[in-house]
């Protein structure tokens, strides 16, 4: 999962490599008391479908669900979850995208629902997916890889997956630990570097 297949085809004498698009499943919630009905969480998955087709990825299921807000550990009901974990048990996925940006404990937690079986994104995610893939000047390249590293930063606790096993303070402390506060430091040296070429980019 989470890799494009590829096909060699034959064309006029030539073999050229078909890289076959991943499959993807939306998630979305309307909230009626913000103003996004039925036909507003429509109109923004129809826009999310389009974006994920520029990414490279063919929407094949859409899953919503009614709520008042996102619930904080989850973003949407667990029987929802269960309910999207079952689908793509059975059916073959490389990812689920959700229309709304995912926070870190959101994300974390959602991967474990679905076991780690295929890739969770948000709608930021798919974005800067995109704007990477585009970018062809210094400039537009620098922006993206500083916008992926600020996204990245708070998000890094839940990418240890072999850490994840280890509930409680066991197995988070000592060199687990310190290997996360590592890659932050790394990360926010990075986002200083890139910052200054900006700098230097735009004089």
């Amino acid at each position: 999962n989470g890799v494009r297949q590829e096909t060699t085809v034959k064309k006029d004498k030539y073999y050229y490599t078909k890289r076959e698009d991943e499959k993807a499943v939306l998630v979305g919630i309307t909230r009626m008391h913000e103003g996004v009905d039925a036909v507003k969480m429509q109109e923004y998955l129809d826009e999310l479908a389009f974006l994920a087709e520029t990414a490279g990825a063919k929407t094949v299921k859409v899953f919503t669900q009614k709520m008042d807000k996102p619930i904080q550990s989850t973003f949407i009901g667990k029987g929802k979850l269960e309910e999207i974990r079952a689908w793509i048990e059975e059916n073959p996925v490389d990812m689920v995208i959700f229309d709304d940006d995912l926070s870190p404990t959101q994300l974390r937690n959602i991967e474990d629902a679905f076991k780690r079986s295929v890739k969770v994104l948000d709608r930021t995610n798919l974005i800067l997916d995109i704007f990477a893939s585009r970018a062809r000047t210094a400039h537009a390249k620098t922006q993206v890889e500083l916008a992926q590293y600020q996204y990245l930063l708070p998000r890094l606790a839940g990418m240890w997956t072999h850490l994840e096993r280890q509930k409680g303070g066991i197995g988070l402390r000592g060199p687990g630990e310190r290997e996360i506060e590592t890659d932050r430091r790394i990360i926010r040296d990075k986002i200083s570097r890139l910052r200054e070429e900006l700098a230097d980019i735009d004089k």
